[in-house]
């Protein structure tokens, strides 16, 4: 199942694509909702959704949605996961920045990845066991072997302020160490990055499945690893997640543990 799964998660990431280019000289007409505080969705975000869906119903009928704009859809032990416009604010704002992004997870466990900036009509694909690519080109994590020189990326928890504290202080901890911290607004086209070898290491707290499932793939399809921040692998129910390479990720998990609170822990 996974590469023909492959082909049609890209079909339909690239239709979104064209969606989302089509809307960007109209980004001042756009109708706009602010779903709860700093956290918005546009026409764009469920049109190009809606699109995703027609492609993937026609080819898999029978497997469950989980979309940012739908939820929900169906029962099945293959779900797929969709995140239409990572990187909506960024969006809104011109910035450019963002990404569709769409996993297919088995018994929760991501067996395919794509997260497609169409901006730079840059590809990045994963199947369990087949590698990541970019554009048809394997990729893999960067080579560094702990913090030092190392550069990272985070996200702030817009949805979720009141970690505030322990974020700035996981920050501050790693910037101790590591050469520098981005912080782009797109979760999917940062851990891209990271399996790209562009980004060493990512961390962020409160993330949704359909923000990480296709990215966590393809960081683990590269080489690397992802886990909570604990250390414990696999997709995270908390949405608090660590990936890089190995080494790096190893060093993250330490080096935040303080900084860790007992509800980002659980």
């Amino acid at each position: 199942m996974p590469r023909p799964a492959v082909n049609v998660a890209v079909r339909a990431a690239r239709a979104a694509g064209q969606i989302i280019l089509r809307y960007m000289n109209r980004l001042d007409s756009l109708e706009v909702i602010e779903k709860q505080r700093h956290d918005y969705v546009s026409e764009v975000d469920k049109l190009a959704e809606a699109e995703i869906i027609r492609e993937l119903r026609r080819a898999y009928p029978r497997d469950a949605i989980l979309g940012e704009e739908s939820g929900r859809i169906g029962n099945s032990r293959n779900v797929w996961a969709i995140d239409p416009l990572d990187g909506t604010h960024n969006y809104l704002r011109g910035f450019p920045h963002f990404c569709v992004s769409i996993a297919l997870l088995e018994a929760g466990e991501p067996v395919v990845g794509v997260v497609y900036d169409p901006l730079r009509d840059e590809l990045f694909t994963a199947s369990k066991g087949d590698g990541a690519y970019l554009n048809d080109r394997r990729i893999r994590v960067g080579k560094r072997d702990g913090l030092a020189g190392a550069l990272l990326v985070t996200g702030f928890p817009y949805r979720q302020r009141r970690h505030l504290d322990a974020q700035l202080g996981m920050t501050r901890v790693l910037l101790a160490e590591a050469e520098d911290i981005r912080r782009t607004g797109s979760a999917a086209l940062d851990l891209a990055y990271v399996a790209a070898g562009r980004m060493d290491g990512y961390f962020e707290i409160g993330l949704y499945t359909w923000d990480m499932a296709a990215g966590c793939l393809l960081v683990r399809e590269a080489g690397g690893r992802y886990c909570d921040f604990t250390g414990r692998e696999g997709i995270p129910e908390t949405g608090n997640l660590v990936a890089g390479n190995v080494h790096v990720a190893n060093a993250m998990v330490k080096a935040i543990a303080p900084e860790v609170t007992p509800v980002l822990a659980r």
